[in-house]
């Protein structure tokens, strides 16, 4: 009689295990399973049968250890992001930004000008070399006047498309001493309208924003800026910028600086950025235009003015040459601190961090609820395979049972959580066994149940 008892624990025993075994193997595919669904391991490569048996030779323990550790002796294997610091602006990015009959469009041509014969004094180039400009604004048909009298070669592309701004850049890199960009708020605005246009809407979700800024919109033209080997000036429309506040318990609205109107943070891309505005003087009623400098990195000019006239004291006009000579005067400083005729190196933009991003689970939930709802059509075509009005309605019957909906709201809107359990509740129904859900599931529910207990005590146990 004690045999068969300790049999029969022992039975139960070893039944026990292979329960937890079986659990904790399904357990542990479910968990690969979703690591692969959301992208955090790659799938097992099959392994490859080798054609003829060939002889494999373990290699000792220490020399293993070895290959799996990287050589770091003296550091000959690590590469630092941190080099001596030098001088690698060669090229001159500037903005420029006015309002109307600010000057800005007279103001950036002359400073290219001047750049280009400063640099042809020391010579750095042959002259051979035009001056390219993507012109908006038919701005360049009175500009051409002044490039002949200054002798300086002169091209030009008449356009407002984004996508040519881009092009003009890259061909001005190969072939041009410098670009004009007048005006860059027209290529932005293309840019946001084509994007309208292409996504059939009329108005611009938030969402939105993160596309227009990013890697295939706005972000080509500030990374060809910075890092591309031609002197770019920039010319853009200023507009006001403005901030909220609260007075007397009233919100109300204040004019805080000017910016140049194109996407927001274009601004910060110049490394000298110019504001032109019109003043007039009230009583002689001349008209100068006067150029502060909003930003200069390398803080030679910051918040300087300066008033570039085109008459001089006896109004008549100032030479091509002298009004090029006054412009150029007003940004040397800040050119004299450029490395002309230098190797230009800007930022490094090809670098990307997502393989120290871990995937949310926000973002793979919904690829997890088209393999389940995949994982639901398949079942079911398996074991209802035909058109016939009995599998139609047994498929019905079967969504209803389980899922307690109509596909619809299966499809569309139901939890993942909820398409799980269905799947697992229709996969023991016609299979006859739990889904690979199964195990994960009946887990969870276990652990809820530990955590949550909302049984009525019983009170006639605790009577007794």
């Amino acid at each position: 009689m004690q045999d068969n008892t300790d049999h029969n624990r022992l039975a139960a025993q070893m039944a026990e295990r292979q329960r937890e075994e079986y659990v904790a193997v399904a357990v542990a595919q479910t968990a690969a399973f979703e690591k692969r669904a959301r992208g955090d391991a790659p799938r097992k490569p099959k392994r490859a049968q080798p054609a003829t048996p060939s002889i494999v030779r373990t290699a000792p323990a220490a020399s293993v250890a070895q290959q799996e550790q990287p050589s770091m002796s003296h550091g000959s294997n690590v590469i630092s992001l941190l080099q001596p610091a030098v001088s690698s602006s060669a090229f001159l990015k500037a903005g420029v930004l006015g309002f109307q009959g600010g000057g800005k469009t007279l103001t950036s041509a002359l400073a290219l000008i001047g750049l280009y014969k400063h640099t042809l004094e020391l010579g750095l180039h042959d002259g051979s070399k035009p001056v390219a400009m993507f012109d908006t604004e038919k701005g360049s048909d009175w500009l051409i006047p002044i490039f002949k009298k200054a002798g300086v070669p002169f091209v030009v592309a008449k356009r407002q498309a984004f996508v040519d701004l881009l092009k003009v850049m890259d061909e001005a890199e190969k072939s041009a001493f410098g670009l004009l960009i007048d005006s860059v708020t027209h290529p932005w605005r293309e840019l946001v309208e084509s994007y309208l246009r292409k996504k059939e809407r009329s108005y611009l979700a938030m969402d939105d924003w993160g596309y227009l800024k990013g890697e295939h919109g706005w972000k080509q033209f500030t990374d060809r800026f910075v890092n591309s080997k031609v002197h770019i000036v920039m010319a853009g429309r200023a507009g006001h910028e403005y901030e909220n506040y609260v007075e007397d318990g009233r919100k109300k609205m204040e004019k805080v600086g000017t910016k140049m109107k194109t996407e927001g943070e274009t601004g910060y891309e110049p490394d000298l950025l110019i504001l032109m505005e019109q003043v007039e003087d009230l009583r002689s009623g001349k008209v100068v235009h006067r150029a502060t400098i909003q930003k200069d990195r390398s803080t030679l000019l910051d918040g300087q003015t300066f008033d570039l006239a085109s008459y001089d004291i006896q109004g008549k006009a100032l030479s091509v040459d002298m009004m090029v000579r006054q412009t150029f005067a007003a940004i040397q400083p800040h050119v004299q601190c450029l490395a002309l005729g230098q190797p230009h190196i800007g930022v490094n933009t090809t670098g990307d961090s997502q393989h120290i991003l871990k995937t949310e689970k926000r973002d793979w939930t919904p690829v997890q609820r088209d393999i389940c709802i995949d994982e639901i059509q398949t079942l079911l075509a398996l074991h209802y395979p035909s058109q016939s009005a009995d599998d139609k309605k047994a498929k019905l019957k079967a969504v209803l049972k389980h899922f307690d909906a109509v596909w619809t709201e299966i499809e569309k809107v139901m939890p993942l959580p909820d398409l799980r359990a269905g799947y697992d509740s229709l996969h023991l129904e016609l299979e006859g066994k739990p889904s690979k859900y199964g195990s994960a599931i009946k887990q969870d529910a276990t652990a809820a149940a530990a955590v949550l207990d909302d049984a009525l005590p019983d009170f006639a146990a605790a009577a007794g």
